[in-house]
């Protein structure tokens, strides 16, 4: 079955109490003074508190409530059939008998398969973490298959599986109607005695000739073109698996042992000998078929085929593949045949051991091993000790090895054989037939246990093995096989609830719908194994309702599935990245940017070629940052909008308080008179004083004004234009420090004086800049973008004087507006520029800012539904509202390890009718246009950074980044993306980023705090 490791560690054993428990429960009965039974012996049942878990005799399941003073074998549902031909004749007197012994032990407690589910789980983690993964038993293998099929899947697929003895060639046609109706042909070939054993090359060279042969009878030689085969390799052995088409045998079973293949890539192997088919010209992957040592009727020699295998798997992951029809996902796969293993589609954060980590995976779980480390030690019988000891790999596998069907009909022979010895079976005859190895087939205990019509099948077969069974014999032996069986199937069912709830629980889901192939000799032999299956995954995971669906051809169809999933998927990651492409920006194209940027800064800071720069690099005369000496109470206004603030900052030598309070101003005055509109701020900030008893005093006052301005002084600033709905009337033109004075002036307030007007960016840095000295930067990336910084006064050519630094305000949101960034724009920027309300203005921050990104991403959206990569093609009207796809999506979509179900809730919350799939593709989209957003921010500020650096004259700068807005606090991976590519375009800057605390308020106090101390010592 599958992929299975080999590899075993000791771990703590637990529950040996219950296993002594259960080896003596027969002398416990004698004591209690029971009453036999009158059923002739018991089939497998399980007690848990006040409940049984009952097997009837035909393998049906049911809980029964226990009373306390109940015998538990009174209530087992008993097949009146055999009781009514044996039990009247051959009545047992013991209390405990070997049979029911025997029975007993071949159960398993329904608390203990929670314990074991429980242990399961904890191993399935082990197995997907990077760090544990060689010490767990269950493997989880990842198979880099990352969808199910969506039945849109079309075209003609070669299939290749290799079986225990037998090369199996399969060509599936897909018609792209929901893979209902198939067409397939198919051919098995006979490996050749010693081929298992001999040299790989041989073992590749006979499969190639297969597939060679295949090709020949089946397709027509009409046609001399090209025909494109597409390979998908069924291998069931032990591999290392690191892409779909990439795997690496880490060890043979099942007879196999040929020489040079261990520790290869079998794909690869493959491939070649495919290629040697052409005789020498497969150079390009293509090859002749022209096998010329067989003869075809059929073939006419010169047509040309190119086989190209793109994917490897196992039985089980086709099985889960062939499942999926209609566009209903089957997500897990259960396989029990002779070996027994399970599959299922993991979120791909979690499993560790792969690169990949967007969307889901299937991963393999190879649970045949789950047990080596002794965790099941207490649950297997003597029969099982039996069977370890004479298989080929003692000691491995001990999960398999209880229920694959290679195994099941040796532990009932070596149950019959322990009942023979303790004369409960066959007294007085020959039994030496027992003591062969594979004598009881997995036939025998199907056929023994299927017979509902009495025992004359069961004493056919037994007489035909050499037995001589009296009646008494022949029902108990049935006894004997469906308590194998029904254990076999219970504990796939524990298996399965440890998958479920795994899913249920990583996918943070109250209820778990999955559907679930199945597929192998025991589902399709046992006919009570799905109603077992269901039952007691049901009962251990409640939370999770199975469907169950039967497989067709799993390692046939299912593989076909893969491949054409795996080609579906690389056609459509073609697209995608013709979508997405002109979004990804190399190292040489943020250089440019870089480079670009700084030329523009050297054109805003020259006094001739400022007028024409798209970085309008405005002085704000802020000459210094804090120093930690200042010290005093600093009022501060907020204005930017409908509501305003008034603070208060206390700087004292313990570090800064502040207390505030927000103000509506009505539309009435936003829209009336300058007078009004300044009277009813002074008003504010009297009413702020006197609630705050600061009446009396004469504190400096910082006035944040977010609205354009000329500034031509620390404490004068002219108005270019009203926005955000002001249309006060007498402002523009005017120097709005001068309009606050007259207006307290007007009022006779005199607590307070105006000493300096500022941005929220150099806010930003000043607040930051209080806390660390190195802080000569500020950056808003939220609804807007800008920054600011401290430049060399000598290169200011607005200001006069060569002295000492001042915070240049960059106003970089306009980077561009000359068209220097054009080469940058695509399709998807230039649509949401010109449905903006200044077309061709703020360029810069159309790539970068909170307030468009969500804009673009619809933009994108709409292309990949016109081109069919979203939604399957249906229409979405929804998409064409704008502004439905917030930039707070971007956010919550990116979020690490969020579950995919949370992403289609939100799109659901956006009437986005959106798949697992398309739930992958729009996270994509999200990332691409945030992680583009955060490169540029980063090319602009290893301008400012490298610019500093040469300014000084150092090798190296050491600077902080007072950084505020919603983007950078609030996406996950905006401020790594940003630092990370800064580094990268300036690695002689060491560059800290620090969050600032109300750059607007306690920023604009502490640029009042730093004029006032500035002030103070000049005079």
């Amino acid at each position: 079955m599958g992929s299975r490791s080999t590899r075993s560690t000791s771990q703590e054993r637990i529950g040996a109490d219950r296993a002594d428990q259960r080896r003596n429960l027969a002398a416990d009965d004698s004591r209690s003074g029971r009453s036999p039974s009158t059923a002739p012996e018991l089939g497998p049942m399980t007690v848990m508190g006040q409940s049984c878990l009952v097997y009837d005799r035909r393998g049906s399941v049911k809980v029964l409530q226990k009373d306390e003073h109940m015998d538990t074998s009174s209530v087992m549902e008993v097949d009146t059939r055999i009781v009514g031909s044996i039990g009247s004749q051959h009545r047992d007197n013991t209390h405990t008998t070997p049979t029911k012994r025997a029975l007993r032990s071949l159960s398993i407690p329904l608390e203990r398969l929670h314990i074991m589910k429980g242990h399961m789980m904890e191993d399935m983690c082990k197995g997907l973490s990077s760090q544990t993964h060689e010490q767990a038993k269950v493997k989880m293998l990842p198979t880099y298959i990352c969808s199910t099929p969506n039945g849109t899947e079309k075209g003609t697929f070669l299939v290749v599986e290799l079986c225990q003895n037998q090369v199996r060639t399969v060509l599936v046609t897909l018609y792209g109607d929901g893979n209902m109706s198939p067409n397939m042909m198919y051919k098995i070939f006979d490996i050749p005695e010693g081929m298992m054993q001999g040299e790989g090359e041989a073992l590749f060279d006979f499969i190639a000739q297969c597939v060679s042969q295949f090709l020949a009878e089946t397709f027509s030689s009409e046609s001399r073109e090209t025909i494109n085969l597409p390979l998908g390799f069924v291998f069931p052995f032990t591999c290392r698996q690191t892409q779909l088409d990439k795997a690496e045998l880490l060890s043979w079973s099942k007879g196999f042992s040929c020489s040079g293949v261990v520790g290869k890539d079998v794909v690869q192997l493959l491939q070649s000998a495919i290629n040697k088919q052409e005789g020498g010209s497969g150079k390009d992957g293509s090859w002749l078929s022209s096998w010329k040592s067989r003869k075809s009727s059929q073939f006419t020699p010169g047509q040309l085929y190119h086989v190209e295998v793109v994917a490897l798997m196992n039985d089980t992951v086709g099985t889960m593949m062939t499942c999926s029809m209609e566009g209903k996902p089957c997500e897990v796969a259960v396989v029990a045949d002779k070996g027994s293993n399970c599959c299922f589609m993991a979120e791909s954060h979690l499993v560790e051991t792969a690169d990949e980590t967007s969307g889901r995976m299937c991963v393999n779980t190879e649970w045949g091993c789950f047990g080596d480390d002794g965790i099941l030690n207490d649950i297997l019988t003597p029969y099982d000790e039996r069977v370890d000891e004479e298989s080929s790999n003692p000691g491995e596998k001990r999960f398999e090895k209880m229920v694959g069907s290679l195994y099941l009909g040796e532990i009932v022979r070596h149950a019959l054989i322990a009942l023979t010895a303790e004369k409960a079976l066959f007294t007085g005859t020959d039994t030496a037939v027992l003591k062969e190895k594979g004598v009881f087939t997995m036939q025998h205990v199907l056929d023994i246990i299927n017979d509902e019509e009495g025992i004359t099948e069961v004493k056919r077969i037994l007489e035909a093995l050499g037995l001589q069974p009296s009646e008494r014999d022949c029902g108990r032996v049935q006894q004997i096989c469906r308590a194998v069986m029904g254990r076999a199937a219970t504990l796939h069912a524990t298996g399965l609830a440890a998958i479920l709830s795994y899913m249920c629980q990583t996918r943070e889901m109250e209820t778990l719908l999955v559907n679930v192939g199945v597929d192998g000799e025991l589902y399709t032999g046992y006919p009570r194994f799905e109603e077992i299956l269901l039952s007691v995954s049901r009962l251990l995971s409640p939370e999770c309702l199975p469907t169950l669906l039967a497989s067709r051809d799993g390692s046939g169809r299912g593989a076909a599935m893969v491949t054409a999933v795996a080609l579906r998927l690389a056609a459509q990651r073609r697209e995608v990245e013709e979508v997405l492409g002109p979004l990804r920006l190399t190292h040489a194209d943020l250089e440019k940017v870089q480079a670009l940027m700084r030329e523009e800064m050297e054109r805003g800071l020259g006094k001739e070629t400022n007028p024409t720069a798209s970085v309008r690099m405005l002085p704000t005369y802020v000459c210094r940052t804090p120093d930690g000496t200042e010290r005093g109470d600093f009022l501060a206004l907020d204005l930017g909008g409908t509501n305003f603030r008034v603070l208060v900052v206390r700087v004292t030598e313990d570090g800064i308080s502040m207390a505030s309070e927000i103000y509506v101003i009505p539309a009435s005055i936003m829209q009336g008179t300058g007078e009004a509109l300044f009277d009813h701020i002074i008003d504010c900030v009297i009413d702020f004083q006197m609630k705050q008893n600061l009446v009396t005093q004469m504190l400096p006052l910082g006035f944040t004004f977010s609205f354009p301005c000329e500034q031509v002084g620390l404490d004068k600033a002219l108005l270019l234009t009203w926005t955000k709905g002001f249309s006060a009337s007498g402002c523009v033109g005017q120097d709005v420090v001068q309009l606050l004075r007259e207006a307290a002036k007007r009022k006779q307030h005199l607590g307070m004086q105006v000493v300096a007007l500022v941005n929220d960016t150099v806010g930003t840095m000043m607040a930051c800049g209080y806390d660390d000295p190195k802080c000569e930067i500020g950056l808003i990336v939220g609804t807007g973008t800008n920054a600011c910084y401290m430049e060399e006064m000598r290169n200011v050519g607005l200001v006069e004087g060569d002295q000492g630094r001042m915070c240049i305000n960059m106003e970089w949101g306009a980077f561009g507006d000359n068209g220097c960034l054009d080469h940058l724009f695509t399709d998807f920027d230039k649509v949401v520029d010109e449905t903006t309300i200044n077309p061709g203005k703020q360029r810069f921050e159309k790539l970068i800012s909170g307030m468009y990104l969500g804009e673009i991403v619809r933009q994108i959206l709409l292309v990949m539904v016109d081109k069919q990569l979203l939604f399957q093609g249906r229409p979405c009207p929804k998409l064409q509202t704008r502004n439905i796809f917030q930039t707070k999506f971007l956010s919550t979509i990116e979020l690490n390890g969020l579950a995919l179900r949370q992403i289609r809730a939100i799109l659901n919350e956006l009437e986005l009718d959106a798949s697992f799939e398309d739930s992958v593709l729009m996270r994509e989209v999200c990332q691409a246009v945030a992680l583009r957003a955060a490169q540029l921010c980063a090319a602009g500020l290893a301008a400012v950074v490298e610019k500093m650096r040469e300014n000084r004259g150092l090798e190296e700068l050491s600077v902080t980044v007072g950084v505020d807005g919603t983007l950078y606090k609030l996406h996950p991976r905006f401020s790594d993306n940003l630092q990370k590519t800064l580094k990268e375009l300036a690695p002689n800057c060491n560059v800290t980023f620090m969050l600032s605390e109300d750059g607007s308020g306690k920023g604009a106090a502490l640029v009042a705090a730093v004029a006032n101390t500035t002030a103070n010592a000049m005079e």
